[in-house]
Formats: C-alpha cells, structure tokens, sequence
C-alpha cells in the first residue's frame, strides 16, 4: 500500500489518492517535489514600468502546440521577467480554459507567460516528455478538470500535490520512444473510429433510403402474377378520368402524358408529338409495372368547395411530422376562416412540404381523419389527390419520401437563399413506377415493418 510522510507526521496511506498500480521499481511522487513551478504575471493594463515584451496566454497553447502568431504586449519588470519567462524545454500547463492542457516550450527564444499558466521547470534531470503524456493522460481520464480524483482546478496548490508515477529516468525515454511509434497509429485509429460512429449514426437513416429505393423498384416484395397489370389500371383510370371530366367534376389536361413501351424502348406521346425517353428512365422494374407522370394521376393542388360553416382540419407546418413516417395532426377550425390564403386538401389527399429544409427533412403525409374529411394549411404545401379513388396512396408518400425525389427536387429548387422551393412542374413531371394496386399494398405493408425495425437500430 502507498503511504506517505510529511514532515513530523505519521506516514499516511494514500491509496485512495492512486489511480491505478505502477511497477515496483517506480514511485508515486508529488509534482511538486520534480518540478518548480510559476505562473505568469496578471494582465494590467495601466501598469506601464518595465520592459515591454510579448507574451502568451493559454489562447497560444495546445496540445503539443503553440499559436505564437500576433502575439500580445504588456509590461515587465525584471523580477516579473526572471519569474515569468518560459525557456526551451519547459512544460507549460494551463491553469485556465482548458485545464491541464500541455506543452514544452521547443523554441530557441524565452516567452513571457501570462498568470493562467504554469511553468514547470524541472529539478534534476527528468524527460520533460515523459511528463506532458502524463497530463495528457490524466486530462483525457478526467483527472484533471473532471470527476473522481479529478482536480477542479489547477492552483499552484493543487499542482503541487498532484501525483504522479516516477518510472527510473531511462525508461521514462523508453516509454516516450514507444509513445511516439504509436501514435501514428492511434491517430488512424481515431479517424477510423469516427468514421465508424459517423457510420452508426447515419446507418439506419441510411437503410431507410435505400430500402424505399428497393421499393419503388419493385425489389422488396415479389411480383404475383395474378395482379391486374398497371397497364390495366392505367387504361381504367383515364376511363374514369374521361367520365369526371364529362359530369364537370374535374378539368381535362391540355397537355396529357401517354407513356408507352415499343420495341423494348419507352415512348411519350405529349402534345401530339412522340418521343423516346429512354434516357430519362432512371431504373428498370417488373414487366408488369408501367412509368406515368405524377401529373397524369392526380390533380395537383386541389382546391376545396364546402360550406363555410363546416368544421374542418387545419394544419400550420408544425404538425406535418418529418422523417420516413407518415404521421401529421391538426386543429379544428371553420371553413369559412381558413378557405382563403391557405392550401386545400382532403382525406387521401397526399401532402408534402415544398420549402427548404422542410422539403429535404420529408415533411410529408397522407391525409386521415379530418374533421368532414377536409382541410388546409400551411402555403408551403404541394398536394396530390386522386380522384379516380384507384390509386393506393401511401405508396405514392413512399415514393415523395425517397432519396432520388428529394434529390431531384433539391435540383430544381427555385427562389432566393433560404426560401428555395420545389415548383408544381416539377411535382407534375415527376416520373414515378406505378405497379398494380394490389403490390402497392404489400410494399407499403413491407416499407412500414422494415422501417419499424430500423428505428430500433
């Protein structure tokens, strides 16, 4: 067990002062006892006697390090100079900021120190190095500025007292010799290991996006051939497009997309005029899937026709939720107060934020439960709404939550910095994969179980 004496006294024991065991040939010391210590001279702005020089503050010194350029001036008088000058080969420790950082002072010139740093200067012969990796030690333990054994602060009591262990002086060489072929080493080590937590943070934010890729392309659920075709579906929904369009419901597109596969190639026929767009089909997916435009399913940015006194849904940019879940509230307002200067949606209605970040971050959601089955909300909002009622929409949220839309959109931002938007065209233009309705289904079902899993990585 350790004791030590002071003085007349009694020998003590200090083992609950150790931190850890060191080899027999070594010794617990004070670092009072190896090294004597100042601290430099007070700032005084009105003191001006004495020899004006530079000097440092612990705002020069790092680690293993010193920031000597535009150094400050003060005065000093020759005792203040004897006192508080620093020579090469002393350690310098920070009393204040960041207590116990080190460094030896390397350079061929003496530096003033200002009051909140100690100048340790040894007594005998010792390797000066060997003691900086013991601050660095105790600092990075937390015994110094920490908890523990930790020391608050660093006064000049207090670094007296400080033990530390004393190897004999060659192996105190040895072990800095071997310090330094390390740390190479441990540096590689470091940036490994942040790369790795970096890796683990990210990671399942990560396995969402690709898993929604995996999705949309038709990767993640298997295919049954005894689904109606998207093909199918396409022609059922134009169909009863056409009917709404007749009873006035809704407005016929002057510039309907017909996406179509010949030759093993994709075609558009827009405006009357056909051309390939086998450039711009970023993937392949099933044979029984088929490429649409956002703006050939839905109506974007529907508006709302209700009675003025019905109790209605209302929904400022806060309550859309973000992230890869489909989740938003709202409040109950009167129609009457919120049908102008605001966005119209609907129940089944797919909202999704337009304005940075908010876009980016995937504020995003299918509209549920509203009251009446109506609302609005925020400007900031485009709005998907099908009024066919052939279309499974989440599937469709899925497909404004991937990456490659967020992207894309990003791309196509306008406006000025920090109010960039995404504009309707591009919601419009979107090209999307549309498999049957039945496959729909499963993907989402499967998307919300494996995205379950991931949030609890």
């Amino acid at each position: 067990m350790p004791y030590e004496k002071v003085g007349k006294n009694e020998p003590v024991c200090i083992a609950d002062e150790v931190p850890f065991e060191i080899p027999e040939s070594w010794e617990w010391v004070r670092l009072g006892e190896l090294f004597q210590h100042n601290t430099g001279k007070a700032l005084n702005s009105s003191n001006r006697s004495g020899e004006l020089l530079t000097y440092i503050t612990t705002s020069n010194l790092y680690w293993n390090r010193f920031e000597i350029d535009n150094l400050r001036e003060m005065y000093f008088s020759e005792a203040e100079i004897q006192k508080c000058t620093a020579t090469k080969g002393d350690l310098l420790v920070c009393e204040g900021g960041d207590i116990g950082r080190a460094a030896i002072w390397s350079y061929d010139t003496d530096i003033r120190i200002q009051n909140h740093i100690h100048r340790l200067r040894s007594y005998s012969e010792v390797c000066v190095e060997y003691y900086y990796y013991i601050f660095f030690l105790y600092k990075h333990a937390g015994w110094i500025g920490g908890k523990g054994i930790g020391i608050q602060g660093l006064s000049s009591n207090a670094l007296h007292s400080l033990l530390f262990p004393l190897p004999p002086l060659q192996e105190q060489c040895r072990i800095v010799t071997k310090i330094k072929e390390i740390v190479p080493f441990l540096d590689k080590y470091e940036q490994i290991e942040q790369h790795l937590n970096d890796l683990n943070v990210n990671f399942p934010e990560m396995l969402k996006k690709s898993i929604l890729q995996e999705a949309v392309q038709g990767k993640l659920v298997t295919q049954d051939p005894s689904d109606e075709p998207a093909s199918v579906l396409l022609e059922r929904i134009r169909a009863e497009k056409e009917r709404l369009i007749q009873e006035g419901k809704i407005k016929r597109d002057k510039h309907e997309s017909i996406i179509y596969r010949r030759d093993n190639s994709h075609y558009e026929k827009l405006d009357g005029i056909e051309r390939c767009l086998d450039d711009e089909i970023p993937f392949e997916i099933p044979s029984s899937w088929a490429w649409i435009r956002l703006g050939s399913l839905f109506t974007i940015n529907p508006r709302n026709n209700i009675a003025d006194d019905t109790v209605v849904g209302f929904m400022p940019m806060p309550l859309l939720k973000d992230g890869f879940n489909d989740s938003h509230t709202y409040e109950k307002r009167l129609w009457k107060e919120v049908k102008s200067g605001f966005t119209h949606f609907a129940n089944n209605d797919v909202v999704i934020a337009k304005i940075t970040p908010c876009f980016q971050n995937r504020k995003s959601a299918v509209i549920h439960d509203l009251p009446s089955g109506y609302g609005a909300g925020t400007t900031e909002l485009h709005v998907l709404r099908d009024y066919t009622k052939m279309l499974y929409m989440p599937y469709f949220l899925i497909i404004c939550k991937t990456h490659a839309f967020i992207q894309n959109g990003v791309k196509n931002f306008s406006g000025t910095a920090g109010q960039q938007r995404v504009g309707k065209d591009f919601v419009s233009n979107y090209l999307v994969p549309l498999p049957p309705v039945n496959e729909q289904k499963r993907i989402v079902e499967k998307v919300n179980n494996v995205i379950n899993s991931c949030d609890i990585l």
